[in-house]
């Protein structure tokens, strides 16, 4: 049987939550908007339980919390939101790093042709950023920074509280793409300095199609987004659209739960993560990223090509050589070439995920397989 390695790509819905949603779709599936009736009622009761179950995540009030499709979704007007503020405030300049998420480089790069500046943070072999570089790129009409937690593709976590600690005199917002972390690495999440957090349903055991997008008010006052989409008013008239009841009843509850054990969630992960490195270090392997989480390793094995070792792995394992996003592409990572990483390094990346639900690591079979091919 193949073992999925693969959770930073999408993770398995917790039976629990799974009976939940179902049972939103069978029994209660009402509108959350029908004010009539019962099952309105029940579908918006639903609806703000798993709003605060989201919110206690990252220890905000639940009116701060607008659901979405997803992460993509939540950068996007995070993002897209802020455009008309800017322009009508002279804060046309933007901050983030080369190793984003194409959900954040690609409308960053769309303002950026609507006449926005945007400054672009190196980062070298560690994949990590410098905040005194980011300190030193603000400028007075800097409107957003934006910046991941945790990296999809190496698993690197961000300063977080350093950055926080870097905007102390900016007014810029700052916009932390939390889709790998949220629930399961989530304690720098609570820092009131963040203003903007993006979070996904299915990198933490919750079905796709669901997200949410948490708005930090500084005082009383909330981000100035606007809508980038129109129509029936819905999340205080940020995100239009019925409210996906089921999708979100499951999302809360998955939040609830990986808030509940991510700490012995995280020790087990290491502990796999241990013996995975354990046996690559006798074939040499490179490791891809540093202060990593426990969840996510990046490797190259010198001589070994990450194309031919998947074919090789298939029945084994099911592994990735990069974002799940962009991997119909075939062009090299994006990230990897941001680090500076050699070519035949990038070319023999294998990104190997897990979850607290990988009992374990066929490591004898995986081991073998790759030295096939050194």
């Amino acid at each position: 049987m193949t073992t999925y390695l693969d959770m930073n790509a999408t993770t398995p819905v917790l039976e629990e939550v799974a009976e939940l949603v179902m049972k939103m779709l069978l029994d209660e599936y009402g509108n959350a908007g029908s004010r009539t009736h019962e099952f309105g009622a029940n579908a918006k009761k639903a609806v703000e339980k798993a709003r605060k179950q989201v919110a206690d995540v990252v220890d905000v009030d639940k009116s701060e919390v607008i659901f979405t499709s997803g992460a993509t979704e939540s950068n996007n007007i995070a993002i897209l939101g802020l455009k008309e503020f800017g322009e009508s405030n002279n804060k046309k300049h933007i901050i983030t790093t080369r190793i984003e998420h194409k959900a954040v480089l690609e409308p960053i790069e769309h303002l950026e042709k609507s006449g926005f500046t945007v400054s672009y943070l190196d980062v070298d072999e560690s994949g990590i950023v410098n905040p005194e570089v980011l300190k030193k790129l603000l400028q007075p009409d800097t409107l957003l920074v934006s910046i991941m937690h945790v990296n999809n593709e190496t698993g690197s976590i961000q300063p977080i509280n350093e950055i926080c600690d870097a905007l102390e005199f900016s007014e810029a917002y700052l916009h932390i793409d939390a889709a790998q972390s949220f629930g399961k690495m989530s304690d720098d999440l609570k820092n009131n300095r963040i203003d903007l957090i993006s979070a996904s349903g299915h990198k933490v055991y919750a079905p796709k199609g669901i997200g949410a997008l948490i708005m930090r008010k500084r005082g009383f006052l909330k981000p100035p987004l606007k809508p980038i989409m129109f129509g029936g008013g819905q999340e205080k008239g940020l995100r239009p659209g019925t409210l996906a009841v089921p999708l979100i009843a499951g999302f809360g509850l998955a939040c609830e739960i990986a808030q509940k054990y991510a700490s012995s969630w995280q020790k087990h992960a290491s502990a796999l993560k241990h013996e995975l490195v354990t046996e690559l270090d006798k074939l040499g392997a490179q490791y891809n990223g540093v202060n990593t989480s426990p969840f996510v390793l990046n490797f190259s094995v010198p001589g070994v090509n990450s194309e031919a070792a998947m074919v090789l792995l298939k029945g084994i394992v099911a592994v990735s050589n990069g974002s799940a996003c962009t991997s119909s592409s075939y062009t090299p990572s994006h990230v990897l070439v941001a680090m500076g990483l050699n070519t035949k390094r990038i070319e023999g990346a294998i990104r190997m995920s897990w979850s607290h639900r990988t009992q374990s690591l066929p490591l004898g079979q995986l081991i073998e397989k790759i030295k096939q091919l050194m």
